[in-house]
């Protein structure tokens, strides 16, 4: 159990996704704007986390390694990830109109998100067992909904600061970007 925890917060913490292994950057980037906007996207991002590395580790273990096919785990990885993000965005659309619109185009990029397939990746390349595997998957959609809340919540403080002209935008949340991962690699000595 402490070991569970331990990967937990480690994956959550120190090997987050975004800010360690610069994995799913492109919508840390671009639905960070709004607090709120960022966190429906980390909650949907943390869902086809957590059951795209259930259903993958059970593709995995239970058809490509008997069949010898584990040569197209990628192609069916990607499968997958594009059916449950496809039944995230119908459900979106239906449950919350208005999150599914300041969503817009990211949504659907969730499936081309390299951190749902880097941690679909991760977990054949760790060995993890079952449990495990889905431990890492929750501690790294907790991470990314952390790191994408953060920076949302610091990108609102910032639209109503004097900030130099030439430090506005993308250059500013880029430094913001920089600095907090820095900051979350100074955790790696306390968890």
């Amino acid at each position: 159990m402490e070991n569970l925890l331990l990967l937990f917060a480690g994956t959550v913490l120190i090997n987050n996704f975004v800010l360690a292994r610069f994995l799913g950057v492109c919508p840390y980037l671009g639905v960070s704007r709004q607090v709120d906007t960022a966190f429906g996207m980390g909650l949907a991002t943390t869902f086809v986390m957590v059951i795209a590395s259930v259903v993958t580790y059970l593709i995995y273990h239970l058809l490509l390694i008997p069949f010898g096919l584990e040569y197209l785990e990628i192609v069916a990885f990607i499968l997958v990830i594009s059916s449950l993000v496809q039944v995230v965005e119908l459900f979106m659309q239906k449950m919350s109109p208005s999150l599914y619109r300041a969503l817009g185009i990211f949504l659907p990029l969730i499936t081309t998100n390299c951190a749902i397939m880097g941690l679909a990746l991760l977990i054949i390349q760790e060995g993890y067992q079952f449990l495990e595997a889905l431990v890492f998957a929750l501690g790294a959609g907790v991470g990314f909904t952390l790191a994408i809340v953060l920076i949302a919540g610091i990108r609102e403080q910032l639209d109503i600061a004097d900030i130099p002209y030439a430090l506005r935008g993308g250059a500013i949340t880029l430094i913001i970007a920089g600095l907090m991962a820095l900051a979350f690699s100074g955790l790696a000595g306390v968890v």
